[in-house]
């Protein structure tokens, strides 16, 4: 499956639009994990415990909208968007959500 930001996807012709398609994830970060990433910040650097959530978190988003896709008969999804949000009284948690129109294209 093509999942592209793009509109139109070069040297493909969109023959169909079958709809608007979502994934979304909502991820939390448990103690350990926070307590790890706090070392990152109070000695500075990255924080791979945090970059590897969001990067998980993203991933399973995608995953997500394609299955949606297949279902509506898709082969492709155009003009994806991400978005990422933090959730929480403490801000423990992490939202991913992607769109994108789901199409045939041959």
């Amino acid at each position: 499956m093509i999942i592209t930001t793009t509109p139109k996807i070069e040297g493909k012709e969109i023959e169909e639009y079958k709809g608007i398609v979502f994934g979304e994830v909502i991820s939390g970060v448990d103690f350990v994990k926070d307590m790890v990433a706090g070392l990152s910040n109070f000695f500075g650097g990255r924080s791979n415990t945090y970059e590897s959530e969001l990067i998980n978190a993203r991933e399973g988003a995608l995953r997500e909208m394609e299955k949606r896709a297949v279902a509506l008969g898709a082969n492709a999804v155009v003009g994806v968007d991400v978005d990422y949000e933090v959730l929480g009284s403490n801000n423990g948690m992490l939202m991913v959500t992607v769109s994108g129109t789901a199409v045939i294209c041959s």
